[in-house]
């Protein structure tokens, strides 16, 4: 860089072409500076001579035409964005203010008919899905309107579209959940006409008793469509009044303690879940092992100590203490003290007393005064027993023998008072099962295994 001290640098002139610069004289800089002729002989300082001076500058010149392009660029940037700007105007912004509300009213809607599962009608799912694709269109309309492909509109409408394609994913779940409910019907009518044909006198007890149980056969997960309701039971009434022969009842829970029973009019409400009665204990129910007869559930309490029944026409509650029984519970579950059975004739209590330290006893129940009218007592180890149910008189105790496998294995005639050990094995549907009751009415099991409706038949020696 060139340093001429005492020279005013601003008569300093840049030639733009060249990289030099030119003083002009002045007397302060003539009068301190000599100078030097090419020949060698110098010119003293302040002799009316004009100076000047080349100085070599060591970069490139400023760049004075680059910086006017970037002026240029940047007025043509801030004319593009107001430009821009301009195209959302308040009219604009209240178009998306209105979109955004109803984006917002249809997610609402969508939620409530997540929470209300399967309660919806496939015309208000209809009614969502045009919705759907009206704000879908709007969006559209929105976006050519701006002439605009923005990443934020472009989110928009893919979260658009895909909340269509899930209610698309929707109706093809309904679709299959109806034509899984008719196959389920016409399963139970074939059922209905193969009992009609080849066991004509169900409800007669003239036969040699059980040869063999069927394999399992699955209705549904319970009404609560919960998998976490291990405890409770299900079932038809096993002395059903006049026009409920074909009443279903479910009651279930996540514990032992059972809060409530729903009672269906038919076996096609009971697998779409329309119950046409609620019921809800106070106290709550204990136990698994009730069953539903003469349209009163007979449960297990807790407090007092015994066991209960409620009628569903008055809804009059009666409590009962059993001398004697003591909480000793089957293998598989606890708090399964007292197991209620019904037959042909009659009901009956199965329990345990800790003065037979565990050993099975079975009780007949006068239905009408809930008095026990008479006990006896079996060779069986309540704990080692997974379940136990009455057929024609004759209780029928069953044990767990491996994951997949239960087996009748011990009989005893409630009127001979006869016992006899047997092996009829049958298959399990899953790993537990908290019930299992005969009913007397279609000559079924009724099993509840880990949330799961489950029945068998029952085939005895004419099968």
């Amino acid at each position: 860089m060139l340093f001429l001290p005492g020279v005013d640098m601003s008569s300093l002139k840049l030639d733009p072409n060249k990289r030099s610069a030119h003083f002009g004289s002045s007397d302060s800089f003539s009068q301190r500076v000599g100078f030097q002729r090419e020949d060698g002989s110098r010119i003293a300082a302040g002799d009316g001579h004009q100076c000047s001076c080349d100085a070599f500058l060591p970069g490139s010149t400023f760049p004075t035409a680059d910086l006017v392009m970037v002026e240029q660029k940047a007025v043509e940037i801030s004319h593009s964005l107001d430009l821009e700007m301009g195209k959302v105007k308040y009219p604009c912004i209240l178009e998306v203010t209105e979109y955004a509300e109803k984006i917002a009213e249809l997610t609402a809607t969508i939620e409530s008919l997540e929470k209300s599962r399967g309660d919806h009608n496939e015309a208000e799912l209809e009614e969502v899905k045009v919705e759907i694709k009206l704000v879908e269109a709007l969006i559209n309309e929105l976006q050519a309107s701006m002439k605009s492909s923005t990443a934020v509109f472009d989110s928009l409408h893919q979260q658009v579209r895909h909340q269509l394609e899930e209610t698309y994913d929707k109706n093809r779940v309904l679709a299959a959940r109806r034509d899984y409910i008719e196959v389920v019907l016409q399963l139970a009518e074939c059922e209905d006409r193969y009992q009609e044909i080849f066991h004509p006198d169900i409800g007669s007890c003239e036969h040699g008793g059980i040869i063999k149980i069927s394999k399992p056969i699955v209705s549904q997960l319970n009404a609560q469509l919960s998998s976490s309701y291990i405890y409770g039971g299900w079932g038809k009434d096993s002395k059903p009044l006049a026009g409920r022969e074909s009443m279903y009842w479910f009651a279930g829970s996540s514990s032992t303690s059972v809060s409530y029973i729903t009672l269906y009019s038919d076996y096609k409400n009971l697998i779409l879940r329309k119950h046409f009665l609620n019921h809800n204990f106070y106290p709550y129910a204990s136990g698994n092992n009730y069953v539903v007869r003469d349209n009163t559930m007979y449960y297990e309490t807790s407090s007092p100590f015994g066991v209960a029944k409620t009628n569903f026409t008055s809804m009059n509650e009666e409590t009962k203490v059993i001398p004697g029984a003591g909480p000793i519970s089957y293998s598989l579950y606890p708090n399964q003290y007292f197991d209620f059975a019904a037959d042909e004739s009659g009901l009956w209590l199965i329990y345990a007393t800790e003065e037979s330290k565990g050993m099975l006893f079975v009780a007949k129940i006068n239905e009408e005064s809930f008095e026990v009218e008479e006990q006896m007592q079996t060779s069986v180890y309540k704990p080692s027993a997974s379940n136990a149910f009455v057929v024609c008189g004759v209780l029928y105790v069953v044990r767990t023998v491996d994951i997949t496998t239960e087996e009748i294995f011990y009989t005893f005639d409630l009127k001979t008072k006869q016992e006899s050990y047997i092996s009829i094995p049958f298959e399990r549907f899953l790993d537990k099962y908290s019930s299992l009751d005969y009913n007397p009415t279609d000559q079924k099991l009724y099993m509840y295994s880990e949330g799961y409706y489950v029945n068998y038949q029952v085939c005895v020696i004419q099968c």
